[in-house]
């Protein structure tokens, strides 16, 4: 199976930064898609961003000029820039993947256990 393991969040001031990692690991042959959902308080969970493959990406317009989504598909691997960060931008962060086990199988959805980031004075 594949497991998507987050990292990177915490509690920063309002303006401050953060880097989310997230790892995609197990019996991998393939990933397409990849990208990250949050989900706030009494909210439903809601896109951040999502990265292709190939690189193009589209982003939430509450999180654009602000966040920057990339990856690294040697280490299957996405990441989250998130700069001018704002009290509204607390929320539980899920990394999900577009993965392959097996050649012969479609590709299935993942997600990450999610990781906390507080945005607060």
């Amino acid at each position: 199976q594949v497991q998507l393991v987050e990292s990177g969040g915490g509690l920063v001031q309002p303006g401050g930064s953060l880097r989310l990692s997230c790892v995609a690991s197990g019996r991998i042959v393939s990933i397409n898609g990849m990208g990250w959902y949050r989900q706030a308080p009494g909210k439903q969970r809601e896109l951040v961003a999502r990265i292709t493959r190939g690189g193009s990406t589209n982003a939430a317009d509450s999180v654009k000029g602000r966040f920057t989504i990339s990856r690294d598909n040697a280490k299957n691997t996405v990441y989250l820039q998130m700069n001018s960060l704002k009290p509204e931008d607390t929320a539980v962060y899920y990394c999900n993947a577009e993965a392959r086990v097996d050649w012969r199988y479609a590709f299935e959805l993942y997600w990450g256990q999610g990781t906390q980031v507080t945005v607060s004075s």
